[in-house]
């Protein structure tokens, strides 16, 4: 029999409404006011804002990083799930840790490291890329990598609890049964782990889409190099006579956020729904 909640009713009420209020100011009110200050002079200076070449420009330059860096992060993240998961190695706690490293470091630290590396001048490899005319830093490549490092942990968290708790029976029962290792994966383990997967691809991507500090650093405000979000700071320190055009920029990555969001409650509701009938199935009638 299932029991009701002991704590008394002012408790569960006054908590509710703690959390509530603080959802209200920390997530809600500053959405708000995006959308507010993008709309403050009417929908036609809205439009301009984003009809402005720079903004289309960085625009693109965002698709073309997210396009390289999260789909090269997901097969990372397979593999390394898969991996840790399914095999005992030495140096697999080390490598776990290593997954979790761009979780601890700032992201302008990773972007100066970057810097350090291939910078044009004082980098370590910068004198041979040079020579080789080669453009890593203050390039597309060097925003590509910046965005790769910082989003590099996302799929492979979602993944390895997933896989973990799944256990490697099917796959040893397919393997036994004559499968190939190719198709034990797309038949048996991409079916068990796609929910999760989709949910660390849409946490990657939005993390992509709108990481500022390691890009700041590695494109170092190049006019051209400019990611969605380095567009907002320029827009918002040149445009000292209005704040529209930032704003309105901005709002593209508020919808991002709420679009994420609303495919991840949609996601994480399709992967309950088939839990439980997962477990209905196996419930044995009586």
């Amino acid at each position: 029999m299932r029991r009701g909640p002991t704590e008394p009713w002012w408790v569960r009420w006054t908590l509710i409404t703690i959390t509530v209020v603080i959802l209200l100011f920390v997530l809600v009110l500053p959405l708000a006011v995006v959308g507010y200050e993008a709309m403050a002079e009417g929908w036609d200076a809205y439009k301009e804002a984003i009809k402005d070449p720079g903004t289309w420009n960085s625009i693109k330059l965002t698709l073309i990083t997210a396009a390289i860096a999260v789909p090269a992060n997901t097969l990372f993240g397979v593999a390394a799930a898969w991996c840790i998961s399914k095999f005992d190695f030495r140096g697999k706690s080390m490598l776990t840790a290593l997954i979790d490293l761009p979780f601890a470091v700032s992201p302008v630290v990773a972007g100066l490291v970057f810097v350090l590396l291939f910078g044009p001048q004082r980098g370590y490899f910068g004198p041979w890329l040079a020579s080789h005319n080669i453009r890593i830093i203050f390039e597309v490549p060097g925003i590509v990598l910046a965005t790769a490092f910082v989003t590099f942990p996302f799929v492979a968290r979602e993944l390895l609890p997933l896989m973990e708790a799944q256990g490697n029976d099917e796959e040893q029962a397919a393997r036994v049964l004559g499968a190939s290792g190719l198709q034990t994966f797309f038949r048996v383990t991409l079916p068990n782990i796609k929910w999760g997967l989709l949910y660390g691809i849409l946490l990657c991507n939005a993390r992509a889409m709108g990481e500022f500090g390691a890009v700041a650093v590695v494109s170092a405000n190049v006019q051209g190099q400019f990611t969605v979000p380095l567009q907002v700071q320029q827009l918002y320190d040149t445009n000292l006579m209005s704040t529209v055009p930032a704003f309105a920029v901005a709002s593209l990555l508020a919808v991002l956020g709420l679009v994420t969001l609303i495919v991840k409650s949609l996601v994480e509701a399709k992967y309950a729904r088939e839990l439980r009938l997962a477990a209905q199935e196996k419930t044995p009638v009586v």
